[in-house]
């Protein structure tokens, strides 16, 4: 069992950046994969980035491909999106997610989920 506890939203105006965090509990955090989701009013949830145990691979949606870093520091149970060149659609609620390992980084089952942090961009 995991928690997970996802911060760093707010309002930034586009071309802007800003990094999320999301802080786990538990001692096997070093081994589940861990993703990003968003959705935003509206809309189907996306997946936007994973990364895996290691931190050594790496998924992107090509929305944000060039524009998002996903990474990991498994000595402070945290994982990060740093997001940069910031548009208005990328605009949603960004949740945190972890799963045991086994599956590919592209597939979006997942068993724990955080409770989402808003990002707002404005035009």
């Amino acid at each position: 069992q995991v928690q997970l506890v996802e911060s760093g939203g707010g309002l930034v105006q586009a071309g802007g950046s800003l990094r999320l965090s999301c802080a786990a509990s538990g001692r096997t955090f070093s081994t589940y994969t861990m993703g990003w989701f968003r959705q935003a009013p509206g809309l189907e949830r996306e997946y936007v980035a994973a990364i895996s145990w290691s931190g050594g691979s790496t998924y992107y949606a090509d929305s944000v491909k060039g524009r998002f870093t996903i990474s990991r520091d498994n000595a402070k149970n945290t994982v990060y999106l740093q997001m940069n060149s910031l548009k208005p659609e990328d605009t949603g609620v960004y949740y945190c997610a972890a799963r045991n390992p086994g599956l590919r980084l592209a597939s979006v089952k997942y068993d724990y989920w955080g409770q989402g942090t808003q990002v707002t961009v404005s035009s």
